[in-house]
């Protein structure tokens, strides 16, 4: 028996693992998004947050156990390193489909991902720059104003008043 006999059934269940993982992670960052757009609640948002960070832990732990997998194999942790470890599988005579059928799913999943994930942070970071102005207009910071002077060439001038008193 080979190290690929003993390791392969291992691997084939970590990856189906990690594309239940990657499936969920997409669902919260598509609920995320559609919290963003809906306004709900920072507490929904917070929660959000708190299950991806859990999920991302997940799929590192499952990174980091592909990796000792990969070691035993002497292949490197990245897509070549994985396809490596298929062709080997598939010389030990072990059946891969299901492993690359689930390899290609984590990898359009974790691009999905991805995008999302941007989108959202891009969103995000709107919402809090939107926020922060606000909250600087109420409080009457100082806030630099951008005009032009009599001879054209632009010029700052700070301002400050409290649009709001309680």
């Amino acid at each position: 028996m080979t190290m690929i006999d003993k390791t392969y059934p291992i691997a084939e269940k970590l990856l189906a693992g990690a594309v239940q993982l990657a499936e969920q992670l997409h669902q919260q960052l598509n609920q995320e998004a559609d919290a963003l757009i809906q306004e709900h609640s920072a507490d929904l948002i917070n929660a959000i947050a708190a299950n991806k960070k859990q999920l991302v832990l997940q799929l590192e732990q499952f990174s980091k156990q592909l990796a000792q997998v990969l070691a035993t194999e002497q292949l490197p942790v990245n897509q070549d390193g994985v396809l490596g470890y298929v062709q080997r599988a598939e010389a030990a005579g072990l059946f891969a489909a299901e492993f690359r059928n689930n390899w290609s799913q984590l990898q359009i999943t974790a691009a999905a991902c991805k995008t999302l994930n941007e989108q959202n942070g891009a969103g995000i970071d709107l919402l809090a720059r939107h926020n922060q102005r606000s909250l600087q207009i109420l409080k009457g910071k100082p806030q630099l104003s951008h005009t032009y002077g009599r001879n054209g060439l632009s010029q700052s001038e700070l301002y400050s008043h409290s649009l709001v008193s309680v």
